[in-house]
């Protein structure tokens, strides 16, 4: 941990910041929980070439025991079950779609483990805004804006403070869009206490 953040060479910002609108970043987010899902299926046993009803079925079993799985798992585990309101991945939906709306609150029921040499409670950040670029749906554009810029840093195993953060939020809110990022490098810059 300790290293910045890498340019997406896409669009130009960090890497994973260009969500939900550059599909590289986009992609790069997917795989914050693709790869472990796939990783899962490998420590279980299970074959990862399986037809999307088998995948469903381990998906729905995931589910079944939120707390026993990791929410990389548990989030993956969402993406594979279509939401029989909707029809997104159950979870992602509108946020006005009620069996979505339910399914991502309940996901919050998934392990959370810190990596090793990151503050304490990064990985709780890490989901958070993992799921806010994920689910855009009903977040305003301040906040969204502030989860997608963050995110890079948190992976990187940084963790603003409550009080840098509510700083950022108060700042972000009277910042043009162009002027974001520079305002979240600021907080991260090193010797700034995050």
């Amino acid at each position: 941990m300790g290293s910045d953040p890498r340019s997406c060479t896409d669009c130009g910002q960090l890497e994973y910041a260009g969500a939900p609108l550059c599909r590289a970043c986009v992609a790069k987010v997917d795989a914050i929980v693709d790869d472990a899902w796939h990783q899962f299926l490998r420590d279980t046993g299970i074959p990862d070439a399986m037809t999307g009803a088998e995948t469903e079925a381990w998906a729905r079993l995931v589910i079944e025991d939120l707390a026993a799985h990791d929410w990389r798992v548990v989030d993956a585990a969402y993406d594979r079950i279509p939401c029989t309101e909707c029809g997104h991945a159950l979870s992602r939906g509108p946020a006005h779609c009620v069996a979505c709306t339910a399914a991502h609150a309940y996901r919050y029921g998934a392990v959370e483990t810190d990596r090793p040499s990151v503050p304490r409670g990064n990985e709780h950040a890490i989901r958070v805004n993992v799921s806010a670029v994920r689910r855009p749906e009903g977040l305003s554009g301040h906040e969204l804006t502030a989860r997608r810029l963050v995110l890079p840093y948190l992976l990187v195993g940084r963790l603003p403070t409550t009080a840098q953060a509510q700083r950022l939020a108060a700042e972000l809110r009277s910042t043009p869009p162009e002027g974001a990022a520079a305002v979240v490098a600021r907080l991260f810059r090193p010797g700034d206490g995050s």
